[in-house]
């Protein structure tokens, strides 16, 4: 193998690299975000009556930041050719919706 093939090979490892580190971090970010909205939604069943508007607007709002991060997981997966996305419905389920 020359200087130039190995070049090539390294810089497709990085890539390579680059690549499952996003998809890492953007998974990690999803986990976070539905960890939060599961305590806001334990919060929530235990906030007095008169609290119970206030803590659903920070469940609404966790959840929609959760929605985003489902999404960024999505088209990061699907950058790197992954078109079949059970895994991620069965792994992480969308937070439900509260009223």
């Amino acid at each position: 193998m020359n200087a130039r093939e190995e070049s090539l090979q390294r810089t497709e490892k990085e890539i390579l690299a680059e690549k499952a580190a996003t998809l890492g971090r953007a998974g990690e970010r999803l986990e976070a975000a539905l960890r939060l909205c599961a305590e806001l939604r334990q919060d929530l069943g235990r906030a007095p009556a008169i609290a119970r508007e206030a803590a659903l607007a920070r469940y609404r709002d966790a959840r929609r930041r959760a929605l985003e991060a489902r999404h960024t997981l999505i088209i990061q997966r699907e950058a790197i050719g992954l078109r079949n996305h059970r895994l991620v419905d069965q792994q992480f389920p969308e937070p439900p919706a509260l009223s």
